[in-house]
């Protein structure tokens, strides 16, 4: 008996449901099991549920159950982690106007000093001893008030704009005793101004404060001279002292500001000391001494003070500034005097570099030799006149591009003695002097045919010195210095003949004699090419066209108009021999060559 067709439905739908109901128990479980990990419990999980009875005899079940079929669950999903919560906007720091304020509080109080120590002599409101009570009493009102606030909450900077009020007062103090008063000589002035002041800035280095450091020294900078009224040796001396006290404050710290506050305690007075000495015209070896002692201090300190600072380009720019008063001696004392000041410390710096103390390399070695380089500069020009400075700077170059030829520094150094030299070199044989004929000394003349000799050396060791650079750069330098050679050649060929045979026949053989040496340079940078491998010839034959060119145009643009006679009719003749057998012997040279190096 055949089953009624709803029983058949009937049954696929319990099958539907029974397969629902076992898919939604394995869902339960993998909820129950993934919530267990995220919250690292173990939690129970709960058995599937049974699943309804189904009734076997189903006409139509075989073909149902692969819809059913069991697939693997898709891996839990981890949620994604909270959004970082917003930060809060932060309030603006108003603590920049308590220290504006207390900036201002240290320059107004220490104009008041001023005030007290000067005006009020000059116009004998009180004793000179009660000025310098006052001074000392509000020293140490300041000073005390500093100590007992600096242990209180946000006293800090209070403390310490109070301590540094406090300590260039009492340093003023000590200058208007020496220098307005006279109360005490010099040199006792001196050793007490260091003690106040060395010991006035180990508060700084107590409380690990360089603006405590700052605020003493730049007042002091600026409102000493007022004291003393000018700049004088004395003040020059105080501000030494000064510097030098200020030294040990630093020793382990990384204060630069301290440090460029140090340095122009006594630079900025003794330039202004040397421009005054310069115009009143005489001169003053006290002041000397002075610049050799803010040099020695310099360069002293920042020795000590490489090894812990992290501005080590900083610190090499201001010990230059600290030696620049030593460059400008020679405005207070005679030339013999400043170029030997000028020559030991360019001899000093480069025994430095040399020597290569551990802290002296990169930036700072770089910094210092062209520093030595400029010392050196000025020692030669200086020390000589202009005929004699020519060929020593020259022979400079010369040295420096032979010793320094793998070092940049030592290279542009060897540019800069040639540049310096060449134009000495120009002032006294200029272009104008080989147009036409000019009679010279003999003093001028034998500078001009050294110098024309050194600069032909020069130009070549500089040139053969960049070897290393780039082939379109060396191209161009050797282009350079052969420019050089062609001028310096005629210049040297002209006044060698002007000094032997006179402004007329000498000029006319000077010419020819520059003229033949053009096209055998030529010639011999072809025979120079020809034994180099194909591959290395492009510069030499660049070179030998660019000197026939050059010579050619000089034969028939001035050579033919302005020769007269004999000359004309053998420069002539000479360069065409040279130009025929240069062009018979390269072909042969080189095929020869190519051969060689084929075989």
């Amino acid at each position: 008996m055949t089953e009624p067709p709803h029983r058949a439905v009937i049954s696929r739908l319990s099958a539907d449901f029974a397969a629902m109901s076992q898919q939604l128990a394995r869902m339960s479980a993998d909820l129950i099991e993934l919530d267990r990990l995220l919250s690292a419990q173990p939690a129970p999980v709960a058995p599937p549920q049974p699943a309804p009875y189904v009734p076997p005899a189903v006409p139509y079940w075989p073909q149902y159950p692969p819809q059913y079929a069991h697939y693997p669950s898709p891996p839990p999903q981890v949620p994604p982690p909270p959004a970082p919560a917003k930060q809060p906007r932060q309030e603006r720091s108003e603590g920049w106007i308590g220290k504006v304020l207390a900036v201002a509080g240290v320059a107004v109080t220490l104009v008041g000093v001023v005030l007290l120590l000067v005006l009020a002599a000059q116009a004998g409101i009180l004793r000179p001893e009660f000025r310098v009570a006052g001074g000392v009493v509000l020293a140490a009102a300041l000073i005390a008030a500093a100590w007992w606030l600096y242990d209180r909450p946000g006293g800090r900077v209070g403390a310490i704009a109070l301590a540094a009020t406090a300590i260039a007062a009492a340093y003023m103090d000590v200058i208007a005793v020496t220098t307005i008063y006279h109360w005490v000589p010099a040199p006792v002035g001196l050793g007490i101004a260091a003690v106040v002041g060395g010991g006035g800035l180990t508060l700084a280095r107590r409380w690990d404060s360089q603006h405590l450091g700052v605020l003493v020294l730049v007042p002091l900078i600026l409102l000493a001279p007022v004291v003393t009224d000018g700049i004088t040796l004395l003040l020059v001396g105080f501000m030494l002292a000064l510097s030098a006290a200020s030294l040990p404050v630093q020793l382990g710290k990384d204060w630069i500001w301290l440090h460029a506050a140090r340095i122009a305690a006594p630079t900025f007075p003794i330039l202004v000391a040397l421009a005054a000495v310069y115009f009143d015209d005489h001169h003053d070896l006290w002041l000397a001494g002075a610049c050799g002692i803010a040099a020695v201090l310099a360069i002293g300190a920042a020795l000590i003070l490489l090894p812990r600072t992290a501005n080590r380009a900083v610190m090499a720019l201001l010990t230059a500034a600290g030696v620049v008063p030593v460059l400008c001696v020679s405005l207070a004392v005679d030339r013999v005097v400043a170029a030997l000041m000028a020559a030991a410390l360019a001899a000093a710096l480069l025994a430095i570099v040399l020597l290569g103390p551990p802290n002296v390399t990169g930036v700072v070695r770089q910094i210092w030799s062209a520093l030595s380089a400029i010392a050196a500069l000025i020692a030669v020009t200086v020390a000589f006149d202009g005929y004699v400075a020519g060929p020593v700077l020259l022979a400079m170059a010369v040295m420096v591009a032979i010793a320094g030829r793998r070092d940049d520094i030592a290279r542009w150094a060897a540019i800069g003695f040639a540049v310096v030299g060449g134009g000495i070199y120009l002032s006294y044989a200029p272009p104008s002097s080989l147009m036409s004929a000019t009679e010279l000394d003999t003093p001028v003349a034998v500078s001009t045919l050294v110098s024309s000799v050194l600069l032909v050396v020069c130009a070549i060791t500089i040139a053969w010195s960049w070897k290393t650079v780039r082939e379109q750069d060396r191209a161009a330098i050797w282009a350079g210095s052969a420019a050089v050679i062609a001028y310096v050649v005629t210049a040297f060929t002209v006044t060698a003949g002007v000094l032997i045979g006179g402004p007329n026949g000498g000029f006319f053989a000077g010419h020819m004699a520059a003229t033949i040496c053009w096209i055998a340079m030529a010639a011999a940078l072809f025979i120079y090419a020809a034994r180099l491998a194909k591959a290395e010839r492009s510069l030499p034959i660049g070179g030998g066209l660019a000197l026939v060119a050059a010579a050619m145009a000089k034969l028939f643009l001035f050579d033919l108009g302005t020769l007269d006679g004999i000359f004309r009719v053998v420069v002539f003749i000479v360069v065409g021999l040279v130009l025929l057998g240069m062009g018979a012997g390269y072909a042969r040279l080189l095929e020869k060559q190519d051969l060689a190096n084929l075989e």
